[in-house]
């Protein structure tokens, strides 16, 4: 590892020149919820693919309409009833009207649609005792898409109303990009499973748990996720295991120059495998390559607040390259200090936050009095983003506005 430190950009480059967007699934649209088009899609129908109506009502002539008022109503004889689901196009002459209810085709003969409320709901005979100008109520065939027109671009992930929308459009199933397999490594002899007691010198394994998170929140797909202590064979044994199971493999602890670093032990005169020192705190220690099998493999420090960071800066975006996403990097916005922190110096600052809003614009609060220190893991729990302080800034004071990514929704 050169002791030059490498500006973020330039280690982030080289993880997205080494992410390639996987291969294409067909996938029924129940299962397609949260994952992402590999291709444009299309409309197969017409939206509407008919006339139909807007409201529960009569569907009439315009021209038979008049000007009518609940003194002088206009009376039509009902001629049909036309229920959402009905096939049926009655026919409707001078003088004629037929119930409708919303959603069903409007018969060819009419143009308008009267809603009930402005009628005395009659089943023989109605009395129109208000008007409407003409058209109204009714949804126009292809008013929303025509056959051919686009519904959804490659790239966008799926919501539920982007669901929807392809399946009013004539679709059963969509060609989404595969999911990352993703298998997770936490290194430390320290480490225990959460929920144990521990000793002195022992902690409990939250990154795995919260590498695993991350992964499920990007849209990729957990395949394991494993504990190893800081045993160089005992790791390579897991790399091998994680290599025949996933495309990405990541790595937390065991990178920096410790004597028991075995990540940094196992890897250390790879060809595909690079450690460096970043331009970034917490998170200046990474590593990143191509495992002999293809896989990408990311090293991450081992203090949980510099997994969350390194995991943000420089695996999501990874993530989303192989899911074929082209926004693979968070908006940079800006916030005003609630209060002040201090800064490391020379290096780019990545502080966790809690972002809100004051009523005049959006502000960022320390999630720890402490400030980025790496191994402050109880503050992320209020953390809902962080703030990006440059490396010529050596304090943030209150009031300051300063770069901000939010991660969650407030």
């Amino acid at each position: 590892m050169s002791s030059e430190l490498v500006p973020i950009e330039v280690h982030r480059d080289r993880v997205l020149a080494a992410s390639h967007r996987l291969p294409t699934e067909t996938v029924p649209l129940v299962d397609a919820l949260g994952r992402v088009l590999a291709d444009d899609v299309t409309s197969r129908f017409e939206l509407p693919p008919w006339d139909n109506s807007g409201m529960d009502g009569y569907a009439v002539r315009f021209t038979d309409l008049g000007s009518p008022s609940p003194e002088h109503p206009t009376v039509l004889d009902v001629v049909a009833d036309l229920p959402a689901g009905t096939g049926l196009d009655p026919a409707l002459g001078s003088g004629q009207a037929a119930r409708i209810m919303t959603g069903a085709p409007v018969p060819s003969d009419a143009d308008t649609v009267i809603p009930l409320e402005l009628t005395d709901q009659g089943t023989v005979r109605v009395s129109i005792e208000g008007g409407r100008p003409l058209g109204a109520h009714v949804r126009r065939r292809a008013e929303d898409r025509a056959v051919g027109d686009l519904i959804a671009r490659a790239g966008t992930r799926l919501s539920s109303r982007a669901v929807s929308a392809l399946a009013s459009a004539g679709h059963a199933s969509a060609d989404v990009v595969r999911r990352p397999r993703v298998a997770v490594i936490a290194t430390g002899s320290e480490l225990v499973a959460p929920g144990e007691s521990i000793g002195r010198g022992q902690i409990p394994d939250s990154n795995s748990l919260l590498v695993a998170g991350l992964v499920t929140e990007t849209g990729a797909l957990v395949v394991s996720a494993e504990r190893v202590a800081d045993d160089v064979d005992a790791l390579a044994a897991a790399v091998e295991r994680a290599e025949a199971v996933a495309d990405v493999v990541v790595l937390t602890g065991g990178v920096s120059v410790g004597a028991y670093d075995p990540v940094k032990a196992l890897f250390t005169g790879s060809a595909t495998i690079q450690f460096a020192k970043v331009s970034m705190q917490p998170g200046k220690p990474q590593a990143f390559g191509t495992l002999p099998g293809g896989a990408l493999v990311f090293g991450l420090p081992g203090n949980p607040v510099s997994v969350w960071i390194s995991f943000d800066v420089f695996v999501r975006p990874a993530l989303l390259t192989l899911l074929g996403q082209s926004d693979v990097l968070r908006p940079v916005v800006s916030a005003v200090a609630t209060e002040g922190w201090r800064t490391p110096g020379g290096r780019t600052q990545y502080l966790p936050g809690r972002i809100g809003d004051d009523g005049s614009g959006r502000t960022i609060t320390p999630a720890s009095k402490r400030g980025s220190g790496s191994h402050l893991v109880g503050s992320l729990a209020g953390a809902n983003g962080y703030a990006i302080v440059d490396p010529s800034v050596a304090e943030v004071h209150a009031g300051d506005t300063v770069s901000v990514v939010e991660v969650e929704q407030r």
